[in-house]
This record gives structure tokens, sequence and C-alpha cells, in this order.
């Protein structure tokens, strides 16, 4: 079993940026894929970004791509998600998400390729 807890959401004005961490309980989080998901009001969870198991290789989605980068520390057992130029659309609940594996593949941007979830952090953008 892997536990998730995100934090570092919070209120930002347009253009501004917000870090979010996800620490990972247990002793093998090198041997995960990691990634963040986010979840609007009325819409579904939708991916944002994955990273490999080494840090090697990184997907994004193309909403995000360019703004946000992914990476991790896996002496800490730590996922971040940097986020900068942040619009209201990108207001949402941010979900960290781990599953065994080292590589990525298409599945990495499902949320049904994903085997553990954390509770999610707010993040709120004003316009």
């Amino acid at each position: 079993q892997v536990q998730l807890v995100e934090s570092g959401g919070g209120l930002v004005q347009a253009g501004g940026s917000l870090r979010l961490s996800c620490v990972a309980s247990g002793r093998t989080f090198s041997t995960y894929v990691m990634g963040w998901f986010r979840q609007a009001p009325g819409k579904e969870r939708e991916f944002v970004a994955a990273i490999s198991s080494s840090g090697g290789e990184s997907y994004y989605a193309s909403s995000v791509k360019g703004r946000f980068a992914i990476s991790r520390d896996n002496a800490k057992n730590t996922v971040y998600l940097q986020m900068n130029n942040l619009s209201p659309e990108d207001t949402a609940v941010y979900y960290c998400a781990a599953r065994r594996g080292l590589f990525l593949y298409s599945s990495s941007t499902s949320s049904s390729g994903y085997d553990y979830w954390g509770q999610g952090t707010q993040v709120t953008v004003s316009s």
C-alpha cells in the first residue's frame, strides 16, 4: 500500500505560481510512476502530468505544457508540480496518483492507469 499526501494548494491571482508537493509513504517510491490529475467543479478528472520512476521522462497535458513542470525527489519520497502563469481555468482540486512501474506508457495519462490516490489539494486562481 502507498499513501499519498498532497500539499501546497491555495488561492493565487492569475499569472501567479504555486508548487504542489505529494509525499508518499513506504520505501519503494523509486519504483512508482507518479502522476498529477485535476478535477474542476462539474467536470471529469483530467490528466495534468506524469513522471517516470527515475524522473527521466515526463508527459504533460497540452493545456499545461510550457507552464507546469513535474519533478520528483526519490530520496524524499516526494513528487512536485510547479505551476506557473496560472489562469482561472486552472482552478481545480489537484490529485497525486501512483502506480507501480518504471516507465511511462499511454495509460499514464489516464486515471484508470493508477492504483493509489491522494486526497487532493484545492487550487483557486482568481482573475
